[in-house]
């Protein structure tokens, strides 16, 4: 023979076939959580509450505070659980499939926290850009809080506190959101640094997905932050002044 190809050893085929098993699971959590946080829960109570169509009133966004606008407390309330739900579900999803014996036996135990951490980020995707809205949704507040309760839940209690607290307190739920959203992240880093482990060790993924979401949220509120400033940003439970959203102004 003028060409003699070398067999491939057999390690080799098993070292891509499982890696081609890890990419394949984390690619399927990742996907679940994205589908499952595009669920637009605000919109179906919305028409279920008020019949009203979300979308067109307000800021035009899906989540709790435009809920609350168009369709009152209970609406809102119930809004706000279900996106908490969300994240908090696409996690433990994530965490179910991944630590099966099946997927343990194809090498997922190493990429379980980031696995988890991915799929959280996938689910406040899906509900800031659902594919069931044409990718619109809403700013990921409560979806990035159920992520964070699930990952490590004093996280999510914190930030929790923190956006209720400060957005009640001041009236401003935009104020509280990015509050909430950096002292979780602050949490979870400070627990990092210090070893804190009194409610388990806190993993480097989990801190990069808290920096990750503090960021994301002040992103998506750079619209109310300059309203704030400006002393034009709307309080809650301030009544609408137009029924349709305003591509120029985009209220919170």
């Amino acid at each position: 023979m003028l060409f003699y190809t070398a067999p491939t050893p057999p390690e080799a085929g098993i070292a891509e076939s499982t890696s081609l098993s890890i990419a394949g699971l984390l690619l399927a959590v990742v996907l679940t959580g994205y589908l499952l946080g595009s669920i637009p829960c605000g919109v179906i109570i919305s028409k279920k509450f008020a019949r009203t169509n979300l979308l067109q009133v307000g800021s035009g966004k899906t989540g709790t505070t435009n809920v609350l606008r168009a369709a009152g407390k209970k609406a809102a309330a119930l809004a706000l659980i279900l996106d908490i739900g969300k994240g908090a579900a696409a996690v433990a999803i994530a965490h179910l499939i991944l630590s099966t014996d099946w997927a343990a036996a194809a090498g997922t135990g190493p990429w379980l926290e980031l696995g988890k951490a991915l799929t959280a980020v996938a689910a406040i995707a899906g509900h800031s850009w659902s594919v069931f809205l044409r990718f619109k949704g809403g700013r990921g507040v409560a979806t990035l809080m159920g992520s964070l309760l699930a990952l490590y839940w004093p996280a999510g209690v914190v930030g929790g506190i923190g956006v209720l607290g400060i957005g009640f307190r001041t009236k401003y739920m935009s104020l509280g959101s990015i509050i909430g959203a950096v002292t979780a992240f602050i949490l979870l880093m400070a627990f990092y640094v210090l070893r804190v482990e009194l409610f388990g060790p806190v993993p480097l993924e989990y801190v990069v997905f808290g920096m990750a979401g503090a960021i994301f949220i002040y992103v998506m509120h750079r619209d109310n932050i300059l309203r704030l400033f400006n002393g034009t940003e709307r309080r809650i439970g301030e009544k609408l002044k137009t029924e349709t959203v305003t591509t120029s102004q985009n209220p919170k």
